[in-house]
């Protein structure tokens, strides 16, 4: 019999065969059946009878508190307020739980139907708890159609849930097995189960809060759910230590702690329990009838277990004479008037009497409840966390020896494996720790490129698929790109992720060319991914990560012809697209145009024949539209070859130019100077050019030394002027000379001729510079005091003097000091035009002059060389 009642204990709860190694020993008795026990909805059973789903034993009521928590502690739901947190909850009993590879954890639901577990309204569901939980990313939901496009149901992922088996595996708080699920669900409906009554079936009675309904349903639920599994077999509250609040009381603080809010918030939901009559507090009596600690009793949990609230006052008496277990307290598979599977009446087993405050079961009976008859009992084996010698099964073969496996070829050729035995068949080699391998959430099989162990899933693999990378690329703007992709990028293969991070790069570079700020293109791209991936429900919806990825998710969506619009917002300003507005009303606008016209030339239509009638001319209309945009496409594109044939002509002139110049300007470059001769000097060498400049202000100097103090229309006064300010300025020219030759040290000059030329050509052309100004302001100074200069003064001073702010006191001391000023100001203006009059005059005196001398030098050249003899060769022809 011990043979059959391993398999029995490991299909009840598989933890229980890992804590107690002797469930081998465990009889079995006559009649005592293998499978699990069905769990009927809350009032099916008496108050105290086995199949109540609030009898729970010890192990299982731990097992599933520590799932609870650890869902509401996930950091995607930690934080948010009771109803989101309270469907977290209800949809993870509701998820399906995995079958061998398989990860099919969904679970299929109305947004009504959950709004009726949780005491709210469906509005309230898809408003303010479903985008709760899908935007801190709890829960991906997908809307399930028939073939006629009708919705028909909500497929939901709790992520959490979805993450433990991806990650922890059976380790996991969150990996509940098919029996616990099932354990809890059952829990679930006997509090708040909204209740049910199928046709041809019996009905499922409601929950005991699932009239309780409107604000704070949400909250009561939760906390009624957390103190029940927090709850012993005496149904007592376990309550926190420490010091609390007097006014609030330990029990409120208990469930303050349990729930996550303030202490007077727990005392009103206490209040709102008791009234609904699930919750009891007391105060526990003394010896002196003095108010001792206070008490909370789940009511529901108390006559599970057939106790009452007097019966439990009397068991926790001082000094209790005899505490007697209920008569139908026994095991989860004894039958009723049978004894405990150990020997014990009851199902305090090893307990005894003397903890019969507590009527648990031991730690070494079975763990689980009963459960409903349709669960299926086979029950997939829990491994502790990878200890060497499991994943044998119940065989009873040996472990897999420590090659096994390990000679099937990791480059892709094919190669000659052993075969393993069934159970440990993909499994871990000994010594290995088992890792889990993403899992395609939509068909339940496992993903392309999903490894066990550290080798290949299959023998022949693409090299390519063993050269992926796991982690993101390594530039900063693709990981920030990609960053809302990571799971879809695990997924891919070497060459697949080459050809999205390609394409990501290429994304990103254009978008940085049409935004003002081009460090936010990769923040753009990271936000349409998200938005993709909202749209389709999450990465686990996604069937092939490749094709999504390519021509979905890095693809802009234009939904006008504006190329900023992307799903008809702009992407440089992130707000709503304008041109996508426009769209939209000049197409309303042409419906109503079209309908206006419908009515007047067909009135007193039936409302379906004229729909058919308006449906058949805007199809028309779209058509003409459609031909239309082709034309215009047709026309645009012409227009843009001409444009290009015109740029590419421009261009082509373009370089022409450019070489043309580039060839004069090397001709020039090649040109001896003109003054000195020196070789490739193009036309004019440095010393020259200091030279010539240092002439033309020589002559500047003198014709502005001229244009005050000699009469304009002399030219001899002119010369003599011009003469003597050329001597003056050759001898400062001299001085500067001496200078020069006193700083350069004896030989430098004859080192390098041409550089120490320029150099001395640089000095001579800064003092003539620094000379020219003071001829300048010498010029000015002296045409101001010309009578034309003195009149302009005048008159200003007295325009000044006759403005209307001056002209009730023209004498006075600001008036004196702004007629002044503007004197001043006209007398320097005048003297600049007088200067500039007188410059412009003498220039083109200077320019006839020139010329006239250089034909009547052209004149006496030529009567030279008329009067020179031909030589032989001229003469001879």
């Amino acid at each position: 019999m011990s043979a059959v009642a391993a398999p029995a204990a490991v299909l009840d709860n598989p933890l229980s065969a890992l804590a107690d190694n002797s469930v081998d020993e465990v009889p079995m008795l006559p009649g005592q059946r293998n499978a699990l026990r069905s769990v009927p909805a809350s009032g099916q059973a008496g108050d105290g009878g086995l199949d109540n789903p609030l009898r729970l034993g010890r192990q299982m009521r731990l097992r599933l508190l520590a799932a609870v928590q650890a869902l509401l502690a996930d950091p995607s739901i930690a934080g948010l307020k009771d109803a989101p947190r309270l469907a977290a909850v209800v949809l993870y009993a509701k998820s399906r739980a995995p079958k061998g590879d398989k990860r099919d954890l969904q679970t299929s639901i109305w947004g009504s139907e959950l709004g009726r577990w949780m005491g709210m309204k469906e509005s309230t569901i898809h408003h303010k708890v479903l985008p709760v939980l899908r935007g801190s990313g709890a829960l991906r939901t997908r809307v399930v159609t028939n073939a006629k496009g009708h919705p028909t149901g909500l497929d939901c992922l709790v992520m959490p849930l979805w993450n433990a088996h991806r990650g922890g595996g059976a380790g996991h708080p969150l990996a509940l097995s098919k029996a616990e699920l099932a354990t809890l669900l059952h829990l679930i409906e006997a509090l708040f189960g909204p209740g049910w009554a199928p046709e041809g079936k019996e009905p499922t009675p409601p929950g005991l809060l699932a009239s309780r309904t409107g604000k704070g349903a949400a909250t009561d639920r939760l906390g009624l759910l957390l103190m029940v599994l927090n709850t012993r077999a005496s149904g007592w509250l376990q309550l926190c230590g420490g010091s609390v609040r007097k006014k609030e009381g330990r029990g409120a603080a208990t469930l303050a702690r349990l729930l996550g809010c303030s202490p007077s918030g727990a005392r009103k939901i206490l209040t709102r329990l008791t009234e609904a009559g699930v919750v009891a507090r007391q105060r526990k009596a003394t010896v002196t009838r003095m108010n001792g600690r206070g008490k909370v009793m789940l009511l529901p949990v108390a006559r599970a277990y057939g106790r009452s609230l007097a019966s439990v006052e009397t068991v926790q008496r001082p000094d209790p004479e005899f505490s007697a277990r209920p008569d139908d307290a026994s095991g989860d598979h004894a039958p009723a008037g049978v004894t405990g599977a150990r020997g014990t009446a009851g199902i305090c087993g090893a307990e005894g009497a003397e903890d019969a405050a507590d009527q648990e079961r031991p730690d070494g009976a079975e763990l689980h409840a009963d459960h409903a008859s349709g669960v299926t009992p086979v029950v997939p084996l829990q491994l502790s966390r990878g200890f060497s010698g499991e994943g044998r099964g119940g065989e009873g073969r040996r472990p897999e020896r420590v090659c096994g496996r390990e000679d099937q070829a990791s480059d892709g050729e094919t190669a000659v494996a052993e075969p393993a035995p069934p159970v440990a068949e993909g499994g871990p080699l000994r010594g290995e720790k088992p890792k889990e391998f993403p899992v395609d959430e939509h068909g339940g099989q496992p993903a392309s490129g999903a490894v066990t162990g550290d080798r290949l899933r299959t023998v022949g693999w693409d090299k390519a698929q063993e050269q992926r990378r796991v982690r993101l690329p390594a530039d900063l703007g693709l990981r920030v790109a990609l960053r809302p992709v990571l799971g879809l990028w695990e997924r891919l293969s070497g060459w697949q992720q080459d050809q999205v991070e390609a394409a990501s790069k290429a994304e990103v570079k254009r978008l940085a060319g049409m935004l003002d700020h081009p460090e936010a293109a990769a923040r753009l791209l990271a936000d349409r991914l998200t938005n993709r991936l909202e749209e389709t429900g999450g990465e686990s919806l996604v069937d092939r990560p490749y094709p999504w990825l390519i021509r979905r998710g890095l693809v802009q969506r234009q939904a006008c012809s504006d190329r900023r619009c992307d799903d008809g917002i702009r992407l440089d300003t992130g707000g709503d697209c304008e041109n996508c507005g426009n769209v939209l009303h000049i197409r309303r606008a042409r419906r109503a145009k079209i309908a206006a016209q419908l009515d007047r030339e067909l009135p007193g239509l039936a409302d379906g024949e004229r729909r058919r009638v308006l449906e058949e001319r805007l199809r028309e209309q779209a058509a003409i539209e459609a031909e239309d945009f082709v034309w215009r496409r047709e026309k645009a594109s012409a227009e843009q070859a001409r444009r290009d044939a015109v740029r590419a002509a421009a261009r082509e002139r373009a370089e022409r130019e450019r070489e043309a110049a580039a060839a004069a300007e090397a001709v020039r470059q090649a040109l001896p100077c003109e003054d000195c001769g020196q070789e490739q000097a193009a036309g004019l060498c440095e010393a020259c050019g200091y030279r010539r400049r240092t002439e033309a202000l020589i002559v500047e100097a003198g014709l502005v030394a001229a244009a005050w103090s000699a009469p304009l229309d002399d030219t001899d006064a002119v010369a003599a002027v011009a003469a003597h300010v050329r001597a003056s300025l050759e001898a400062d020219i001299e001085r500067a000379r001496a200078q020069f030759l006193g700083l350069v040290e004896p030989g430098e000059l004859d080192a390098d001729p041409a550089l120490a030329a320029s150099a001395l050509a640089f000095a001579l052309l800064q003092a003539v510079e620094q000379a020219l100004p003071e001829y300048r302001s010498s010029a000015l100074e002296q045409l101001g005091r010309t009578e034309e200069a003195e009149a302009e003064a005048r008159r200003a001073y007295k325009t000044e003097q006759r403005r209307r702010w001056y002209k009730h006191n023209p004498n006075g001391t600001d008036t004196i000091a702004a007629a002044t000023k503007a004197a001043d100001t006209a007398r320097e203006r005048t003297a600049q035009y007088l200067l500039a009059t007188g410059l412009e005059q003498l220039h083109e005196r200077a320019a006839a002059h020139t010329e006239s001398a250089a034909a009547a030098l052209w004149t006496d050249r030529l009567a030279e060389l008329a009067a020179r003899s031909l030589d032989g060769g001229m003469a001879g022809r």
